[in-house]
Order: C-alpha cells, then sequence, then structure tokens
C-alpha cells in the first residue's frame, strides 16, 4: 500500500461528507461569488465585517445534523475568496475575532465535530481579493479586474505567498490533528508552483503527516507520477464523473464529487432550488457505484443558521442512511455492470442492488444465476427468495441471470430499495 493509498483509507470508507460554506456572504446573502459578480470594492465590503455578528453559531448543532445525516467527517471554509478569516489569524486584521464576533470561530467548529467523531477538514482559499498583494487588475476573478485605478498598482507576489503559506500554518499547527487540507482553486497562470506549490504542500506533510489533500493546487493526479502537490484525491464539482476517476495507466484515483442542495455555496437568501432527499441519496449511491465519495454543501445565514430546508433534507437523508448505510459505508464499485433498474455497490462477497425501478414483475439480476447465497431486504432484514418463476424458464437470459420479486406494485423505499446479497465466494 503506498502513502496515498494508506492516507486515504479512513476517506473511502467514510464516503459521505458535509461541506460548509459561511463567510462575510452570508450578510449579503447572495452567494458566495457576490464580491466578483458584483464588482465590490474592499470599502464597500466593509459594513458586512462590522456587521458581522452571527448570534446563532452553534457548531454543535451542526455537528449533530452532520452526524444524524450519517455524514462522517465535515470541511469549512476558514477563509474563502474575500480573504475574510472564521480563525484568529496573527498575519491580518480581517478575521471573525475583530467582528461583534469576538472569537474564533474554527475553534469551536474543530471541537464541536471532534466531540461528535467526525473527522474534521478545513476549505482554505488560496486566492484573496482583500488583500495588497494579490494580482487585481486583468485577473478573471477578481473584483477590481476592470479598474484602471488597479493597472499600475505595484505588487510584491511573494509577500502575499508569505501570508498565504503563514496562514496555512496556523491552520495546521492551532487544533490538533486536521484529517482534510481542502485547497481552492488554481486557474490560468495561477497554478502549480506559482503558488509554491511544492513547499507549500511539504510544509504541510511535515505539520499533519496524514492529512489528505485535494488537487486544486495544480498538477496532474490522473498521471502515472503526479506532482507532490497533485494531491490525494480529485474533486469534480456539480458533476458525477460518467466513470468514475482513473490515472493515465487505468488505476483507481481517490475522487469526491462536491455538490450544493440548492444552487449555491454559501447562504442565498431567495434561492428555494433544493434537490430532494431522494436526489441526495441516489447522488451518494451514484459516487460509491464510481469508487467516488460525496462532499454535500449546506451555507450557513448570517446568524449562524443552516437553513431550515437544508435540515429537513438531511434528515430524510439520515432515516434512509441509518436503514441502508451498510450498502455505503467500506462499499465500492461492484465488478458488474450497471443494471437498468438502479445501481450496485460491493463490500466484499456482500453486494448491494439500490433498486430504483419498481418495473413489473420479479427483479432481474443479470449474471447472478446460483451465485446468491442468500438475499435480504437490507432496511429490515427481511428474507428475500432467489428463484427463476415458470414464465421465465424458457428465455435465454434467465440462464445466466437470478429473479427476486418484491411483493407489491410498489417499491419498499421509493428513494432507494436496497437489497443485499450475500454472494458465494
Amino acid at each position: 500500500m503506498n502513502d496515498r493509498d494508506q492516507r486515504t483509507k479512513w476517506f473511502l470508507e467514510d464516503r459521505f461528507g458535509l461541506f460548509i460554506h459561511w463567510g462575510l456572504y452570508a450578510i449579503p446573502a447572495r452567494g458566495e461569488w457576490v464580491r466578483s459578480f458584483e464588482k465590490i470594492s474592499n470599502q464597500e465590503y466593509q459594513p458586512y465585517f462590522e456587521e458581522f455578528n452571527p448570534t446563532h453559531y452553534n457548531p454543535k448543532d451542526w455537528a449533530k445534523v452532520a452526524k444524524a445525516a450519517g455524514q462522517k467527517y465535515a470541511v469549512l471554509t476558514t477563509k474563502h475568496h474575500d480573504g475574510f478569516c472564521l480563525f484568529d489569524s496573527q498575519l491580518t486584521d480581517y478575521k471573525a475575532t475583530n467582528t461583534l464576533a469576538k472569537r474564533d470561530l474554527v475553534k469551536e467548529y474543530v471541537e464541536a465535530f471532534r466531540e461528535e467523531g467526525l473527522k474534521v477538514g478545513f476549505y482554505f482559499s488560496i486566492i484573496d481579493w482583500y488583500h495588497n498583494d494579490y494580482p487585481a487588475f486583468g485577473d478573471r476573478q477578481h473584483p477590481m479586474r476592470d479598474q484602471s485605478d488597479f493597472k499600475d498598482k505595484e505588487i510584491d507576489f511573494d509577500k502575499y505567498l508569505d501570508y498565504m503559506h503563514g496562514q496555512v500554518k496556523e491552520l495546521l499547527t492551532r487544533y490538533g490533528k486536521i484529517d482534510i487540507m481542502w485547497f481552492d482553486f488554481s486557474y490560468d497562470d495561477m497554478t502549480g508552483e506559482k503558488w509554491k506549490a511544492t513547499e507549500l504542500v511539504k510544509m504541510v506533510r511535515e505539520l499533519q503527516p496524514d492529512i489528505i489533500i485535494d488537487n486544486r493546487l495544480g498538477g496532474n493526479i490522473k498521471s502515472a507520477q503526479p506532482e507532490i502537490y497533485a494531491g490525494d484525491f480529485y474533486s469534480p464539482e456539480q458533476i458525477i464523473p460518467p466513470q468514475g476517476i482513473l490515472n493515465e495507466v487505468g488505476e483507481q484515483v481517490p475522487w469526491e464529487a462536491c455538490i450544493t442542495l440548492n444552487d449555491h455555496w454559501g447562504y442565498h437568501a431567495k434561492d428555494q432550488n433544493y434537490k430532494s432527499a431522494k436526489q441526495v441519496i441516489r447522488t451518494l449511491v451514484e459516487c460509491v457505484s464510481k469508487n467516488g465519495n460525496l462532499l454535500l454543501n449546506v451555507g450557513p445565514d448570517a446568524k449562524g443558521i443552516i437553513p431550515e430546508e437544508s435540515i429537513e433534507i438531511l434528515a430524510e437523508v439520515g432515516k434512509w442512511m441509518d436503514r441502508n448505510g451498510e450498502s455505503i459505508y467500506g462499499c465500492k464499485a461492484a465488478d458488474l455492470p450497471k443494471p437498468e433498474w438502479g445501481r450496485y455497490t460491493q463490500k466484499g462477497n456482500t453486494l448491494y442492488a439500490h433498486v430504483y425501478d419498481r418495473g413489473i414483475g420479479p427483479i432481474y439480476f443479470a449474471g447472478l444465476k446460483d451465485r446468491i447465497k442468500k438475499a435480504r431486504l437490507l432496511a429490515d432484514g427481511s428474507e428475500l427468495h432467489v428463484f427463476t418463476p415458470w414464465m421465465a424458464a424458457d428465455y435465454s437470459d434467465a440462464e445466466s441471470g437470478a429473479f427476486i420479486t418484491l411483493s407489491g406494485a410498489r417499491l419498499p423505499d421509493e428513494k432507494d430499495t436496497v437489497i443485499e446479497l450475500e454472494l458465494f465466494n
């Protein structure tokens, strides 16, 4: 087992995590990119800093929500692109301790999630629209990209890199063991060694030897010999890779899809376009069926409250996970093609059939004739019979397949009915 395999072992067993995007942008409540989209200057954004007062922030509540949903780890935005820090950085005054909050919000998050037995991750933006030495004019993302006042402004990018590396060091030396470092993000020529990425990752590995890192510093994680900074896992955003992720020699690459519950990462007061619990469950199953993880996002509001809609969806997912989590945790892709009625996940000799489409008659399991030792409905453990019905005996594919009948015209669980199949060795 190589170093990456060792580091990511827990990650590929846990499979389901909570992403939390939270910061000053919760006050304008138009999403986390509001500064860039609306080209808001530091001065125009400053009132949000002065107002920031999350009176209802209680990460213990957040941690309980995540645990009840069946999530095993979390990743919090310690600093997003606007440069505002939720932690008590000694390298800037632009931080939560200097707002009406008057405290280190990251410290409380770490303690609360650890208390619930969840692993702890930090999101950290390597870009920074607040810092004086970060490139503004002509940049693709910066709020001041079109402002001629910034055209001839002198910057010292090395000074910015010292600041950025210094903040990563702070995060990884103050809060004990950190499980995930989620950097965001590289673009255009702002990638790889532009960030002094090799030096940065060496420092991270020295401070936290077991930490896992995403692939957004740059490099090519799909190479047979990836750069040191290419990361431990691939991070597709708002999409599930059609075939999972393989490197150029056909080996599995750990990956995690990050997905929003509505259409924004940060709190957006008017975005009610929430995914259903059924969509979330099936997305999680699809990720696992392709050897991937799901990092599902919530965006707490300016007071520090996770929207009620998000909590309700997560609670419903949690009820399903409570009954069916065995088909997710520690599972991976099955050694069978995708069935027409749903998905497979597998753990050793146990195959989990995730049935989405009831169809008519018995459920057909291609290629499994005489391979099934025992069949149970996972949610309640009730026995299911494997047989070949008389009306299928003459079909050519019946010779290689198995059949299981589910009583009734509807699935026991319309979101995802899981059949646990114990296979002969």
